[in-house]
């Protein structure tokens, strides 16, 4: 009996330390392996849309006018911030146009998210399927047919013009952002509002929109972005009007001015600011509510 006993304990003693030794073993290869497939291809991707933002940053340092670094110089700089007017309107026309669209096109999308979402009407689901086309039509058939529309009724292409378009194809993307916080927002909390006495304005704009603020600013963001990159629908509606999109790709065509890697810098600066600030800000909010 006592041999058993021992022979049993012998097993245990052996079986641990074998899975104590295939744990140990398992860890040593999960340290030792090679470099995945997955880390390959997302440090490629990194570098496929960070390298050139760098060679922008870097060139834009340079002395010279060619591809060639011939020293460090804040030339293009003072270009840029003392020579180049016409540069500066274009880029406040982009500001213009990219604001007042992304407000439109926000407010219009959190309206649409929350009445789509939460109200049944006639037509709602055809609604819902064609207030996503402008995302996947082809920009060019999206300008086409917006200019083909303008000219209809007989309105004058310019900065008016760029607005509603920039906005048409804007609101979808804003719709979206919001329509993703609108399908999980507690409704509860609205019956609990309307219990205590609130108003159906004190409970939208009390309630609702705190709640989905990030949903909103999201859209906001995304709308802004969209509209000052660009060049296909604008260049199609624009009129005189250049935006910094269009402005750019006429000195292209004249040749590559390094003033527009010195521009390239500066409004990567200011978006990342912009992106800090909000994310900040976006979190003391939510902690608030």
């Amino acid at each position: 009996m006592e041999l058993f006993a021992k022979l049993i304990v012998d097993k245990l003693h052996h079986k641990k330390a074998s899975e104590n030794a295939r744990h140990a073993k398992r860890s040593w290869k999960k340290r030792n392996q090679p470099v995945s497939s997955s880390k390959i291809v997302l440090c490629l991707s990194f570098a496929f849309l960070y390298i050139p933002l760098f060679v922008i940053i870097f060139f834009s340092f340079n002395k010279s006018e060619g591809s060639h670094f011939s020293g460090v110089s804040f030339r293009w700089y003072e270009e840029l911030f003392l020579h180049s007017g016409e540069l500066w309107m274009s880029l406040l026309y982009s500001a213009i146009v990219a604001i007042v669209s992304a407000i439109i096109s926000t407010v219009l999308g959190t309206l649409a998210a929350i009445g789509i979402s939460w109200y049944k009407f006639l037509g709602r689901n055809y609604i819902k399927s064609i207030s996503f086309l402008p995302m996947v039509l082809p920009e060019v058939i999206m300008g086409v047919s917006l200019l083909i529309f303008l000219s209809g009724i007989h309105m004058n292409l310019g900065l008016i013009t760029i607005i509603i378009a920039h906005t048409t194809f804007c609101l979808p993307f804003a719709y979206l952002m919001v329509s993703s916080r609108v399908d999980e927002f507690d409704y509860s909390i609205i019956e609990a509002s309307h219990d205590l006495g609130a108003s159906e304005s004190q409970t939208l704009f009390k309630v609702i929109i705190p709640a989905i603020m990030p949903g909103i600013m999201s859209g906001f963001m995304m709308s802004i972005t969209l509209s000052i990159e660009d060049f296909v629908i604008t260049s199609l509606v624009n009129g005189n009007v250049e935006t910094l999109p269009i402005f750019v790709y006429n000195m292209i065509r004249h040749g590559v001015s390094p003033v527009i890697n010195a521009l390239s810098f500066v409004l990567i600066l200011i978006i990342c600011a912009i992106a800090i600030i909000l994310r900040k800000s976006l979190k003391s909010f939510a902690a608030a509510h």
